[in-house]
């Protein structure tokens, strides 16, 4: 509680409402403008992911190996009650309970996880965006503080506030850009590689579970 009631004094002059609101609201204006609305929304969401643990494939591993056991033991279409939190997977195994080959099992699991990065690099990207904006909603803002500047040239009193405005629109522009949006941005694009890189071993066990399931589910349907 001191250290803040210390700190108080000291970021006083650093703060500016008029100037957060021209560069911070311009900026997600800008980026809302710019991006889709789901994109955008998963874009807002997207930093409190970061504190999450970074994802791994493992457990679906497990849980792919325990579904081949079940089949095994009661047939594929015992799979169809599985509770499966994960909607790629999810959507594999639906595919192979319904028959489908090992062939369209593999390329329903790559078409689902190229479409999950597609979905990362939007969310990235509006990141990025950000970064590259700010610093233009900085600079607006300083020229909104200049003029404003200029129109009170008769009134001493207000050049003040005019140039803080002007000053601090620029700072709040570097600073949005360089310490929020860029280090989100990296850190997404990071973040999103490694689940991509992760989700390739989950191609080999499901195409190895449909494979083996097909003539199971051709012999059944002969009987």
């Amino acid at each position: 509680m001191i250290v803040a009631a210390d700190l108080a004094p000291a970021l006083a002059p650093f703060l500016d409402p008029v100037a957060i609101g021209l560069v911070a609201g311009g900026t997600v204006l800008a980026c809302a403008l710019r991006t889709e609305a789901r994109d955008f929304g998963r874009a807002c969401v997207a930093p409190f992911q970061l504190i999450r643990p970074s994802f791994s494939a493992d457990p679906l591993l497990e849980q792919i190996a325990a579904l081949a056991r079940i089949a095994q033991r009661h047939g594929v279409l015992a799979l169809d009650k599985s509770v499966i939190a994960d909607p790629d997977m999810a959507a594999a195994i639906a595919a192979i309970v319904d028959g489908q080959s090992a062939q369209a099992v593999g390329a329903l699991v790559e078409h689902r996880r190229r479409a999950r990065i597609e979905r990362h690099l939007a969310v990235v990207d509006m990141w990025a965006g950000m970064a590259d904006v700010a610093p233009a909603m900085g600079m607006v803002g300083t020229l909104v503080g200049l003029v404003k500047m200029f129109a009170s040239v008769t009134d001493p009193s207000a050049i003040g506030a005019a140039m803080a405005i002007a000053l601090l629109a620029t700072l709040y522009g570097a600073l949005i850009a360089n310490l929020v949006a860029l280090p989100v941005a990296t850190r997404l694009r990071r973040r999103a590689r490694a689940e991509a890189f992760e989700r390739t071993r989950l191609v080999a066990p499901l195409v190895a579970l449909a494979t083996r399931e097909a003539p199971r589910r051709r012999d059944a349907a002969a009987a």
